[in-house]
């Protein structure tokens, strides 16, 4: 099916402490969207912060916004778009962080991107206010077009359309006119324009009387936030499970995206939204470190702090013709899994992808050609560098939110992140080793080892030798008792 001939869909799943959206593309799952109210996103918040720290020495600021860790803001979002230098200028250029902002000082800034990891939120002093059909700039100049609108002649009419109503309304600052305003009319841009314009009003007096250290304008919630950013031409339906968000979203669109509200449709059958197309299945999937292709091979994504690395295996796959053709042919499925994936697990940063090793070049190159294509409806900017000399794949996605295994999940307490635990026999080794240190630092009469089941079941098999050993060694009795609490690395060596 061509990327023309796709359609969406949008289900939209609420209880009370949680919203789920799933964009599908003719019946697939493409991506998921989670807001709890106990952990809201804060990306496009507007804070009244305090500089707490300026370090000369990265060229960054950190900046007290209210939030438990202090928020980052680097000298580029300060200046670069302010004095009209672009992404490709030599970070020479831009001033000193001293020149710009002071400790202490008082500053109204936006957030980039979401605390991740240890790392606080990312900021901005260059503030964006999106609309259906445009982001306004208000510390910006000019008029900016979406790249994904690709003909010349509407990005020309779009572009000049922007240009007279912000002349018309005298306006200081610049638009982006946004990838959803291919074929807008005059006035539904007029329309945005005034609304942004009002809205920057409504948050300059909230910056003038807000305390320092506070939210000053807070984002649309999930619900609403997806009819202005998700909603395309694609889109078909937008099915939701929740009869008051249903009534809330038909208002809202009524009132601001006229265009949208006949989508929006209310879900009453007895089978929960998410069964629909598996969708709920696909979601556990994408939590795991392997997926699965039709064709029987797999691939691997571990996810670090650093980066992202993702596997391509042939698994049970033998092909019908050569070891080339199964190759091939397993690249092609996995180039466009990993696309869809990539947004579905919302990976972000770093990636690199390690395709099995083809001999043909034309092969590499259709391999390429593929992932390219099923990479570019994703919303998120992203950069795909060539295939490098150890025939790696290295590509940059944006990430500005978690990762669904970040929202989903958390850090195992037992391997804290490693994916592995001891094995039983090193266990029994460690009791060995800490039985003879104890021995030679105290006196005491026998030794009572607390383990895990499995490890208790080994001292009494395979290790009984071992163990008859120690308590010769040490002339002392040492009993064993398992503890159901316990994991499996875990014991202690309790003298008595």
């Amino acid at each position: 099916m061509t990327e023309e001939s796709s359609k969406e869909e949008i289900l939209v799943n609420i209880t009370p402490r949680e919203v789920r959206v799933a964009l599908l593309e003719n019946g697939v799952l493409q991506e998921v969207f989670v807001e709890r109210a106990a952990r809201r996103g804060l990306v496009s918040n507007i804070y009244k912060g305090s500089v707490s720290r300026v370090l000369p020495g990265m060229q960054a600021a950190f900046i007290d916004i209210g939030l438990s860790r202090t928020a980052f803001l680097h000298v580029s979002g300060i200046a670069q778009r302010n004095s009209g230098l672009t992404d490709n200028d030599e970070a020479e250029s831009l001033p000193e962080i001293r020149d710009l902002i002071r400790e202490g000082e008082e500053v109204v800034v936006q957030v980039l991107k979401d605390p991740l990891g240890t790392k606080g939120a990312r900021l901005t002093t260059f503030i964006t206010l999106p609309s259906r059909f445009l982001v306004l700039l208000p510390n910006g100049v000019g008029v900016g077009v979406s790249a994904r609108i690709e003909d010349d002649a509407e990005r020309e009419r779009l572009r000049a359309l922007a240009t007279e109503l912000l002349d018309e309304e005298d306006a200081q600052g610049g638009v982006i006119v946004r990838t959803a305003a291919d074929g807008a009319s005059r006035e539904a841009l007029r329309a945005d324009l005034k609304f942004l314009r009002k809205l920057w009003s409504v948050v300059q007096v909230e910056c003038s009387k807000g305390k320092v250290k506070s939210l000053i304008h807070e984002d649309l919630p999930l619900p609403m936030r997806l009819l202005r950013d998700l909603v395309t031409s694609e889109v078909e339906r937008i099915l939701v499970d929740s009869s008051d968000d249903f009534h809330k979203m038909k208002a809202f669109a009524a009132s601001f995206l006229p265009e949208i509200e006949p989508m929006i449709e209310l879900y009453t059958r007895r089978r929960p939204i998410f069964d629909l197309h598996g969708t709920e299945d696909e979601i556990r999937k994408a939590l795991d470190r392997s997926f699965p292709l039709k064709s029987g091979g797999y691939l691997i994504f571990d996810q670090t702090e650093a980066l992202t690395t993702v596997d391509v295996n042939t698994g049970g796959y033998v092909g019908h013709r050569n070891l080339e053709d199964t190759i091939y042919r397993t690249n092609l499925e996995a180039a466009v899994a990993i696309a869809r994936q990539l947004r579905l697990r919302n990976l972000g940063g770093i990636i690199i992808i390690d395709f099995i090793d083809m001999e043909e070049a034309g092969h590499r190159q259709r391999v390429m050609e593929v992932f390219e294509s099923s990479m570019a409806s994703d919303h998120a900017r992203h950069q795909i560098m060539p295939v490098s000399p150890l025939g790696l794949v290295e590509m940059t996605r944006k990430r500005t939110r978690r990762s669904l295994q970040q929202i989903l999940c958390e850090e195992c307490p037992n391997c804290v992140g490693q994916g592995f635990v001891m094995t039983a026999a090193s266990v029994c080794f460690e009791i060995f080793r800490e039985i003879l240190r104890q021995h030679r630092q105290f006196t005491f009469d026998e030794a009572l080892v607390l383990a895990h089941q499995d490890v208790i079941d080994l001292l009494l098999d395979d290790e009984a030798k071992g163990l008859a050993e120690i308590e010769e060694q040490i002339g002392k009795t040492i009993r064993l008792q398992p503890e159901s609490l316990y994991l499996q690395d875990q014991f202690d060596v309790v003298l008595i």
